[in-house]
């Protein structure tokens, strides 16, 4: 006798306590402990997706793929520095700590960000050899943690990134679990080995804009003026903060919404934390454009990062017609060197998981040697194929967001602005500030 479905038996699932929720107090009951993972938010958000470029057609022209250049190039920290970053494309690689992963990861990044002629950044705990020896770009994370702070290290970075607030985790500070600390790990970052390791949530020596602008002075005098100096926040108050983070000296403001991942922090952070990454660029880009900072050229300039749920060339093209100067890509970058590769699926089948599911980047039994400190694990991963295979995906989703701005006839990825996008969900039109599509109505303006 074949079994009855739960639909065919008179079933049906509650929206409120489903089997997901269900699930989780059960667990919650059965351990007493909330419960940490890593990637990121993974409910339903307004994104990208809900927005849609309006390609050329009678009243626009568009440019020839084959014949007409359409620039990609970008110049960030061009307000105070001696030495702004020349990036050849407006993807960038955002901050992933050793220690989250793992030495040949890092040393990938590296890599494929050269390759590719961009930027990678170092995340919490320090700076290694490996990524430094391997990035023509280098950008050096100063967070509340102070792990592995190093002033000889800012001199030898590109640039200098503040950060204030992660998407994933805005208000909140990381977590690395002790299985992780080894032995390297630990000495970067003057720990105990294989104890919890928790960051602070916020820097020790200032409490406001103001002690913010004293230490960004600091910085700049310990690197001689030369180093541009980015303030990353998490999306939540983002206009204010953009401004205060403006007021305060940065040169680059980097805004990461709540679809960025991270290495490891509580599931109810990651999911109710924060704001949407579609929701935060306008914002920010209203506070530049209120300031007159907004792409402006030289000194007069302040340039936006965006990040979070950064997935495609579309993604990127989004970003950049709403205001965004660059993106920065986390979780993506990871995949395009291997995590979560189907090749591991009996592997990850064994910790409880499967490929394309595997979030439990705390616990360090990584399959692809990418989130862990395990040897073993570690060195299965190879640094020059993982470099390799970063830099084709950062080259395709240059190239696809290239397609879509010559299709609306622009000459560089820059040109793109809000008028080339419609919305299909009056959700994404009322955060992006763009019109629903067939409509000239954008919900909320004027009200």
């Amino acid at each position: 006798m074949t079994e009855m479905s739960f639909e065919q038996r008179g079933l049906r699932e509650s929206a409120t306590f489903d089997r997901t929720t269900i699930a989780a107090i059960q667990r919650a009951a059965e351990t007493g402990i909330y419960d940490i993972r890593g990637w990121g938010a993974k409910r339903a958000l307004p994104h990208f997706d809900d927005l849609l470029f309006l390609g050329a057609s009678m009243s626009r022209y568009p440019l020839e793929g084959y014949r007409e250049r359409c620039g990609t190039d970008v110049v960030l920290g061009t307000r105070n520095a001696k030495y702004p970053l020349h990036l050849d494309i407006p993807v960038t690689i955002a901050g992933m700590s050793f220690g989250a992963l793992s030495g040949p990861a890092k040393e990938a990044l590296g890599r494929g960000a050269s390759e590719a002629g961009t930027s990678t950044t170092t995340g919490d705990g320090g700076m290694t050899p490996e990524e430094r020896g391997q990035s023509k770009q280098l950008v050096y994370q100063y967070l509340p943690s102070r792990y592995g702070m190093n002033p000889d290290d800012l001199r030898k970075a590109d640039a200098i990134e503040v950060v204030l607030g992660q998407g994933a985790k805005p208000g909140g500070g990381g977590m690395l679990l002790g299985q992780k600390i080894s032995e390297r790990v630990a000495g970067m970052r003057t720990l105990p080995e294989g104890i919890d390791q928790r960051s602070a949530s916020r820097h020790p020596d200032w409490t406001g804009p103001d002690d913010l602008a004293i230490k960004i002075q600091e910085l700049r005098e310990i690197t001689d003026w030369e180093k541009p100096i980015y303030i990353k926040v998490g999306a939540t108050r983002t206009y204010y903060d953009v401004k205060l983070a403006v007021h305060a000296g940065a040169d680059v403001v980097v805004v990461d919404g709540m679809q960025g991942g991270t290495a490891a922090t509580q599931e109810v952070f990651i999911e109710h934390v924060g704001i949407p990454t579609l929701a935060a660029i306008p914002q920010a880009v209203q506070a530049l454009q209120e300031l007159g900072v907004h792409r402006r050229p030289g000194k007069e300039g302040v340039q936006l990062i965006v990040s979070g749920g950064i997935r495609n060339g579309a993604d990127v093209a989004k970003a950049m017609a709403l205001g965004a100067d660059a993106v920065a890509i986390g979780t993506a970058a990871l995949i395009a060197l291997g995590d979560n590769d189907p090749r591991y699926e009996a592997e990850y089948a064994a910790i409880g998981s499967a490929a394309g599911y595997y979030d439990d980047f705390q616990d360090g039994r990584d399959p692809a040697g990418i989130s862990t400190q395990n040897p073993e694990l570690a060195a299965r991963f190879d640094p020059i194929e993982g470099g390799r295979r970063l830099a084709n995906f950062l080259r395709v989703t240059t190239m696809e967001a290239q397609t879509i701005a010559r299709a609306c006839g622009k000459a560089h990825l820059q040109h793109l602005e809000p008028e080339d996008l419609v919305a299909i969900s009056m959700e994404a039109a009322a955060m992006a500030r763009v019109p629903l599509a067939g409509t000239d109505w954008i919900p909320g303006a004027g009200l």
